[in-house]
């Protein structure tokens, strides 16, 4: 087999592997390079977000929801479950089996579309060659007409409490409980740490969540996160705005927290902390010194609007470079940047990206919020519209949050749109949509929309924007 490639991906998360299919899919020959390890010790392709990441999480979360709804939403059904239990073999056991389906499923698509892959680290060198590494040591070079540079991120990690994968877990230890901690202390209310505080809370755990931040979701629309922040209070999430950790130390009774807030210090004292203060692009070694692609401050690999490094045939893509660390924006540029090398037009709206968070309820968003545009000088007109006031909510006794949006007070073009409440990450799909083909409040206004369902709020929440909703006041 030649060592000679049209495209080299590096990383098989979610931007490398889709980049790769895409490429092969337009005629070219490509390889591509990851060394992640499934719990098997064999080559798991996915990256961190299939790994240990968005689709494990999803599982413990949906696992969990069904555990927390015997207690707190069947009752209400008059359906009654006596002594429920959990297996917690079976509990992860089930995540693992999810994981390992897709991991395999990529697999199967590298060999449907005549992908090479590769197990091992690979490293950028001069003249668009590619060094592999593989886990015992040996080497070998192979080089492509283009390079692409999809090596993801990881966790940031803080000096005074440093990951042990025992007491002190990131992201994918948080994953892998063999019981559910008694007391579990949780460091940053972002996505991360949110969606897994909420998973083991609703299997009981108490939760402390330590936010640095004074605002809630500073990067969520405030009245969404006003919602979303009483939602979690009410499921017992202790959330602790403008607290910083000081100092984490393991003792044999848990781990004990030094941190300060308004009040001065505090002391906390966890079985389990999970440190979720966010991630950094992972570019260490990734790089020969003399390729000419350059990192910035941050270690993000410097790109133009195209994706491209400035050397010529070097691309790079997903968590690594700037823009939001989403799987799904990672994903759309290894589409373009695979349709570039191809000549082809490949296209990233970068404004209408969308963002969830999956706890219960689920929050979304796409576009601007209401502080951006008032900061910004634009003129907006905003509709809201809550989901207690739709039937099939309620019916599903989940009539909680609701969508607000956003629209240009003289073109009507919507600008942003923000939703808390059961269903929301399927719902926000309709406003990229109308978003991305520049669409009106008024278009969502005509949009015939079917009762009874979910989706109605957005259409009432259009509807709003003029004052023109039929089920609220306006």
């Amino acid at each position: 087999m030649s060592d000679k490639f049209d495209v080299i991906v590096i990383g098989a998360g979610p931007a490398g592997y889709v980049a790769a299919i895409r490429a092969a899919q337009l005629g070219l020959k490509t390889a591509c390079v990851d060394a992640f390890t499934g719990k098997d010790g064999k080559q798991a392709l996915g990256g961190t977000c299939l790994n240990v990441g968005c689709i494990p999480s999803k599982a413990l979360l949906d696992s969990s929801r069904q555990y927390w709804n015997i207690a707190h939403n069947l009752p209400v059904h008059g359906i009654s479950v006596k002594d429920a239990k959990v297996d917690m073999a079976t509990f992860i056991g089930r995540k693992d089996k999810i994981v390992k389906q897709f991991t395999g499923g990529i697999g199967q698509l590298f060999k449907a579309n005549k992908v090479t892959p590769y197990f091992g680290t690979g490293k950028l060198l001069k003249g668009n060659q590619v060094e592999i590494t593989a886990a015992d040591g040996s080497k070998q070079t192979i080089s492509a007409t283009n390079v692409i540079l999809a090596s993801g991120s990881i966790p940031i990690e803080l000096p005074f409490a440093k990951f042990d994968g025992k007491n002190i877990v990131d992201n994918a230890g948080a994953l892998d409980f063999t019981e559910v901690p008694k007391r579990l202390g949780v460091i940053g209310a972002g996505v991360i740490g949110l969606e897994l505080g909420s998973v083991w809370r609703r299997m009981g755990s108490e939760v402390t969540i330590i936010e640095a931040l004074p605002d809630f979701l500073s990067v969520a629309d405030a009245d969404i996160a006003k919602l979303a922040a009483k939602e979690f209070a009410k499921q017992g999430l202790d959330i602790k705005l403008d607290a910083k950790l000081n100092k984490a130390e393991v003792k044999k009774d848990g781990v004990h927290l030094t941190y300060t807030d308004k009040s001065g210090e505090q002391q906390l004292v966890v079985d389990k902390l999970l440190v979720a203060v966010g991630r950094r692009a992972y570019s260490t070694g990734l790089l020969a010194d003399d390729t000419g692609v350059k990192l910035d401050e941050r270690g993000r690999i410097v790109v133009d609007e195209h994706c491209h490094t400035g050397v010529d045939g070097v691309w790079a893509i997903g968590d690594a470079v700037r823009g939001p660390m989403l799987a799904h924006k990672g994903s759309e540029e290894g589409v373009a940047v695979a349709e570039w090398i191809a000549g082809k037009a490949g296209h990233v709206n970068y404004d209408t990206v969308p963002f969830v968070i999956y706890t219960e309820p689920e929050v979304a968003w796409a576009g601007k919020t209401e502080k951006e545009l008032k900061d910004a000088g634009v003129p907006y007109k905003v509709g809201t519209f809550p989901f207690a006031a739709i039937g099939r909510a309620v019916a599903m006794n989940e009539a909680v949050g609701q969508v607000k949006m956003i629209a240009h007070a003289e073109t009507d073009r919507i600008l942003g749109v923000h939703m808390v409440g059961p269903g929301v990450s399927e719902l926000i799909a309709e406003c990229v949509v109308a978003m991305e083909f520049k669409g009106s409040s008024e278009d969502l206004a005509r949009i015939v929309h079917a009762h009874p369902t979910l989706s109605e709020a957005v259409h009432e929440a259009a509807l709003s924007v003029d004052k023109r909703a039929i089920h609220k006041g306006n």
